[in-house]
């Protein structure tokens, strides 16, 4: 024959049940409330980004100093994803990010002896006195960028360089 609980134990451990699911119900997150007809498009929809939030943008009227922010973003973002001291790597997205490539210049990404070099520059010339210079590698560490004055025959960087031909 089967044993019965008696009648109070039956209590004790249903009211204990119902604690426990009060307590799940009362600590689970409250369902998001989903959007009724009457709500309008601009409270669903999301925020118009503002322009901090896109990052630096190219200026092409402005001088060097207010192009410095997104040419400083390019160089940063090309040194964090490869970490190359490739020259082709910063001037293609100088270019992508809308800087002119006919204003460019870039050092030799490779020595003599075809060691990848332990610094290297590349240049963005702006306007008739003014340059955005950028140099990576080991040997700088983390990138560095400025805006300095042109040098003579609108150059920015001294030495020689290599051409930007692709």
């Amino acid at each position: 024959m089967p044993r019965r609980l008696p009648a109070f134990g039956s209590r004790v451990t249903v009211g204990a049940l119902a604690i426990v699911v009060l307590c799940l119900t009362a600590c689970a997150p409250a369902p998001e409330p989903s959007p009724t007809p009457e709500s309008t498009a601009s409270e669903t929809a999301s925020p118009e980004p503002s322009p901090t939030q896109e990052g630096p943008v190219l200026h092409p009227d402005g001088t060097a100093e207010d192009n410095l922010p997104l040419f400083e973003a390019v160089t940063v973002k090309v040194w964090a994803e490869s970490g190359s001291s490739s020259g082709r790597a910063y001037i293609d997205a100088l270019v992508a990010a809308g800087f002119a490539k006919d204003d460019m210049q870039v050092t030799q990404d490779l020595t003599t002896v075809g060691n990848a070099v332990e610094s290297m520059q590349f240049s963005v010339r702006w306007g008739d006195d003014a340059c955005l210079v950028g140099q990576v590698g080991p040997s700088t560490g983390e990138p560095v960028t400025m805006v300095m004055d042109q040098l003579a025959e609108g150059r920015c960087l001294v030495g020689e360089t290599r051409p930007i031909d692709w």
